[in-house]
């Protein structure tokens, strides 16, 4: 990667969020430095088609050997743009959730993001130059029952992002956080989130998602929400007692959704013959009344 280009690095470039980024990035004629936890072989020879020089780690950024791999790979160059994106989520009830499972999610989304963020940002400080963006989400503004742990970890990173633009702000590094809805990605398949009334339901383009945090990013701006519903849904939240968006949450990622749905079906079936029934029965009535 011995170019004159600019370097951008973008964990979970592997597919959804991360691949766009990446996309975006290389049609702005940056060299590219992707991470995932699976192969990015696919993505790597796709984006080396752009005309840039494309480096791979595949590695668990959960550990801190993987975020070291990551690190060293970098190796002295400087960063212009980091896209601290890798993250995953984990449904179901907590209690029921496999202790190792629920701890990835957090090393995975806070402590594998810092640890690079921390290994990385300094360089840009001491250079004075480089953006960071983060992808939040607007899941870090809701009490996220049957998906505590991961909403739990993007209120963590909402927050930081905003600590860390604040430290920043005099040093020409920027700081931007993106803050998705559901997105259509392998994040819910991934999650166990099939099942689910948000798994099921109608979820944002990939590549616009991440083209409005890519020009949020370069314009330098503090956070985004990307779409109308998402930018509502994170007002009301923000007013809403967290035991209501708790309950609120329950009804979208509560697993058993097809189920319910199928329940109802054949509670509402019945009531609608009946009343079908019922409507006929004071058709024919009043139609011999009027004969009479």
């Amino acid at each position: 990667m011995a170019t004159a280009r600019p370097l951008a690095l973008v964990t979970g470039a592997s597919s959804g969020i991360g691949l766009e980024l990446a996309r975006l990035a290389a049609r702005d004629g940056h060299d590219l430095l992707l991470a995932a936890d699976r192969s990015l072989d696919e993505a790597a020879s796709e984006l080396r088609g752009a005309g840039v020089s494309v480096e791979t780690v595949e590695a668990d950024l959960a550990r801190s050997e993987g975020v070291d791999r990551l690190v060293t790979a970098v190796g002295g160059r400087p960063v212009a743009l980091l896209f601290a994106n890798a993250g995953h989520g984990l449904g179901g009830a907590f209690l029921d959730q496999e202790w190792e499972a629920a701890r990835h999610v957090v090393d995975t989304n806070v402590t594998g993001t810092l640890h690079l963020v921390h290994a990385v940002a300094r360089g840009m400080r001491d250079r004075g130059a480089g953006r960071i963006l983060f992808t939040g989400s607007i899941a870090g503004y809701i009490s996220g029952a049957f998906q505590a742990v991961y909403n739990g970890t993007k209120a963590f990173i909402d927050s930081f992002a905003e600590a860390l633009r604040e430290e920043l702000k005099d040093s020409g590094v920027t700081v931007t956080n993106l803050m998705p809805g559901a997105t259509e990605t392998e994040f819910f398949h991934r999650a166990g989130l099939d099942d689910t009334q948000v798994g099921q339901g109608k979820k944002d383009p990939a590549a616009d998602v991440a083209a409005t945090g890519y020009q949020a990013m370069m314009q330098g701006q503090d956070q985004v929400v990307h779409g109308l519903k998402n930018k509502v849904m994170t007002s009301v939240a923000a007013v809403t007692p967290a035991i209501l968006t708790a309950k609120q949450h329950r009804s979208m990622a509560e697993p058993g959704y097809q189920e319910r749905q199928a329940q109802k079906s054949s509670v509402a079936k019945p009531l609608l013959v009946g009343a079908g029934l019922a409507g006929l029965a004071l058709l024919a009535r009043s139609t011999w009344r009027s004969r009479d």
